[in-house]
């Protein structure tokens, strides 16, 4: 049945473009159809309505088929459109008139045109291209791209990074080279994209030069939001409320309230070794813990409901909470050490003093004996007895004198 089905669509598919001509109206092949490159990977096609079409008030419009870099279809009444595709590899496109009559869709033959690929050596062209958006306190966006050249790229290429956000282009003023001296990394710190804006698209387009070979650029389109790394969430506050953690922050800097963010909540026993990562959608937090143990907490955001999700932000700075004894074991233990020796060598130096030990470990030196004999024993003793002699008459003579004034004395 089903293959009866299928055969019975294909027959009407081939009757059916013959049914207008039966009455007399054909369907003609737009003319002048052209692919033009009007910016960084952003190309204009245009036509015009075959001359030979009839009006006759029947509704006219266009089945434009692309083919690469992405395959899309769509219809439009309009004899243009344009296109925001990475044009690196080539773009490719079909077209043709559509025409209602009486209810029945007519359909013209197809008109094709491509762009080639952009020139350059293969592997040539940069590899891992990653890009980064944050919000900055200021309101405005910055970008960090990085990337790796590519392996069939000569030492001395130098890579060129340009981003186009709607209709402005710039041009990387401040890279970072890897050991080669090769461009690798770009920061814009201030950029023209719109941090309100979440569903643009971001173009980054890297080409190079080098003198022994042609560098084939690469381009790369973005989603605005899906690159933009969230903000820290802001003012962490953590405390005990008897058996219970409780834990308040901020919003991250961002133009989107409060209610489009989620946020993990990290939570690490530093006494038992035990983890716990926590979803909530709020900015406070409460959870009952052991009051014995210490715990360090941190906390990311994400965007939520408002917007496509981006990246999670960087873990807020780590907080402790609980009792502090952790953090002062080690100084603990090696105060308990400096107070056991300083008693240790108190109690020895008493001890030693009680039982006279220094005395019979350090014995007073005794005075030399004089091994040297006199060489002059004779004029020694000869001038002792000089002296002695001098003494007695110093004596009698002045004996003789209190005598005599005794004598002539008058009381």
């Amino acid at each position: 049945m089903r293959r009866v089905f299928l055969i019975l669509l294909w027959t009407m598919s081939l009757v059916r473009p013959n049914v207008p001509q039966a009455a007399g109206v054909q369907v003609f092949p737009p003319v002048n159809f052209t692919l033009t490159v009007s910016a960084l990977a952003q190309v204009l096609l245009h036509w015009k309505p075959n001359p030979n079409q009839e009006q006759k008030n029947y509704p006219i419009s266009y089945d434009v088929k692309i083919l690469s870099p992405v395959p899309e279809e769509y219809d439009t009444k309009k004899t243009h459109s344009i296109r925001t595709v990475a044009l690196h590899n080539g773009f490719s496109a079909h077209l043709r008139t559509l025409l209602l009559h009486n209810d029945l869709e007519m359909r013209s033959e197809w008109v094709k045109q491509k762009l080639p690929p952009l020139p350059g050596a293969p592997e040539t062209s940069v590899t891992n291209l990653s890009c980064v958006t944050r919000i900055t306190i200021s309101s405005t966006v910055s970008l960090h791209c990085t990337w790796l050249p590519g392996q069939g790229a000569p030492p001395d290429t130098e890579y060129f990074l340009f981003y186009r956000y709607e209709m402005y282009t710039e041009e990387c003023q401040d890279y970072i080279k890897d050991k080669w001296n090769r461009n690798t990394e770009c920061r814009f710190s201030v950029t023209r994209i719109d941090p309100e804006e979440f569903d643009k698209l971001i173009v980054i387009h890297i080409n190079g030069s080098s003198k022994y070979a042609a560098i084939k650029p690469l381009q790369q389109l973005f989603n605005q939001n899906a690159i933009e790394k969230v903000n820290v969430p802001r003012n962490v506050t953590v405390f005990l409320d008897q058996n219970d953690l409780l834990a308040t922050w901020e919003k991250p800097v961002s133009p989107l309230p409060k209610e489009c963010f989620e946020y993990e909540f990290y939570l690490f026993n530093l006494k038992s070794g035990n983890k716990q990562t926590l979803k909530i959608s709020s900015n406070d937090f409460r959870l009952r813990i052991d009051v014995t143990s210490r715990y360090s907490i941190q906390v990311r955001a994400n965007y939520h409901v408002c917007s496509t999700r981006g990246l999670w932000s960087d873990w807020s700075e780590i907080i402790y909470v609980g009792p502090s004894k952790m953090e002062n074991r080690v100084a603990w233990i090696l105060a308990v050490l400096c107070v056991s020796t300083c008693f240790t060598f108190l109690l020895v130096a008493i001890i030693c003093k009680i039982n006279h030990v220094w005395s019979k470990l350090f014995p007073r030196i005794p005075t030399p004996s004089n091994k040297f004999r006199d060489p002059f024993p004779n004029d020694y003793e000869r001038a002792r007895t000089c002296a002695s002699e001098t003494e007695t008459e110093l004596g009698s003579f002045a004996e003789d004198l209190y005598g005599s004034a005794l004598d002539g004395s008058v009381f």
